[in-house]
């Protein structure tokens, strides 16, 4: 992608203070090969809807284009709250730019996955692409997710995502730009969730770092 705006660069990095940077550092559950690791979810459109803490919620269907494809090395740790982070998460990724493919800054999906900061920031990120009337095709990896569930009843998360197979497509020309590999497509996010009363983690605070030498190690 030739732009990629960040989402927000408030400090939510205090939400994940026990949460070492490390854990999206190194390993070999992290190196750059296409393989498919251990627990991981490759999936491509329609998504259907995650499992939550409970099941009750509606949540809005996330139809994509069938050009735009995920990777999430995210292995599940058995703790249905860390699990049901990591799944609503997902989520709320695909709803992001399921807004932006449908050129919708209030598409009601998105929005449904977040609140306040993390809302307001996406909302944002979505209008860029659609003043330049772009959205994004390719192919997009998340890995190393660290989630931890707080005594307040937040949970801290951080991921990273590599976006070197992903680009800007025109929906004014249908062009796709395709540009080089770079070690400023992986970027590292922290974010901050809550669980509603329906059971769906809301994100609510998140930032990124992008170029993060702790995604590339």
């Amino acid at each position: 992608m030739n732009r990629r705006p960040t989402f927000l660069t408030a400090a939510a990095f205090a939400a994940t203070a026990a949460l070492t940077l490390s854990a999206c550092g190194g390993g070999d559950d992290a190196s750059g090969g296409n393989d498919k690791i251990a627990g991981a979810d490759t999936d491509k459109s329609p998504t259907p809807a995650s499992p939550s803490a409970t099941d009750s919620a509606e949540r809005p269907k996330v139809n994509l284009p069938s050009d735009l494809t995920y990777t999430f090395e995210w292995p599940k740790s058995g703790d249905k709250d860390e699990d049901a982070v990591l799944a609503d998460s997902q989520q709320f990724i695909k709803a992001v730019d399921m807004a932006i493919a449908e050129q919708d800054p209030l598409n009601k999906a998105y929005r449904f996955y977040s609140e306040g900061e993390a809302a307001a920031g996406s909302q944002k990120f979505i209008q860029e692409f659609v003043d330049y009337k772009d959205r994004i095709t390719g192919a997009k990896r998340y890995f190393n997710a660290n989630v931890k569930i707080n005594s307040d009843g937040t949970a801290a998360f951080i991921y990273c995502e590599d976006q070197n197979k992903a680009y800007n497509k025109s929906l004014k020309t249908g062009k796709t730009d395709v540009t080089p590999a770079s070690k400023d497509n992986f970027v590292l996010y922290s974010s901050r969730l809550r669980a509603n009363k329906q059971g769906v983690w809301v994100t609510e605070t998140l930032t990124s770092q992008r170029g993060s030498a702790a995604c590339q190690s």
